[in-house]
């Protein structure tokens, strides 16, 4: 039998906030280095709101009174992303005003080139745990 008070919310490990180079291209004036950005995880309950964000019901075709759920995971995403990002701070108003937008997502689009946008939401996505596949995770247990 285990002990289940490995499973004490005291005794849980709790995720670390995560540093990245999301871009070259913002460099400390003193150091001439790469900023990292810090990244922290969130709740599931946090990203069940999320996902509840930018859900829709659709009508199904046909079908009077018959919705279907359908989840923009762009918008999703990105809203992660944001909620995600600890450093830098998207919703400065100076950097969003630097920037012309309005808003954290916009911001964050503005901010970097597509292939880092991308790689930037792998990051947050693997900072939240979406990166271990279930086979990853059960071959992981047993050793």
């Amino acid at each position: 039998m285990t002990n289940l008070t490995a499973f004490l919310s005291q005794n849980a490990i709790k995720a670390e906030t995560e540093e990245h180079i999301v871009s070259k291209r913002f460099i400390n004036p003193e150091t001439k280095q790469p900023i990292p950005w810090q990244i922290g995880a969130i709740s599931s309950d946090e990203d069940e709101a999320l996902r509840k964000q930018h859900t829709k019901r659709l009508p199904v075709p046909g079908k009077k009174n018959m919705f279907t759920p359908t989840t923009d995971y762009d918008a999703y995403l990105a809203s992660l992303a944001v909620k995600c990002t600890i450093y830098p701070n998207l919703n400065d108003q100076d950097v969003q005003t630097s920037y012309g937008v309005m808003g954290a997502e916009m911001l964050l689009k503005k901010m970097l080139l597509p292939g880092e946008y991308a790689e930037f939401l792998k990051v947050v996505q693997n900072a939240n745990g979406f990166d271990v596949g279930m086979d990853e995770a059960v071959e992981e247990a047993k050793n």
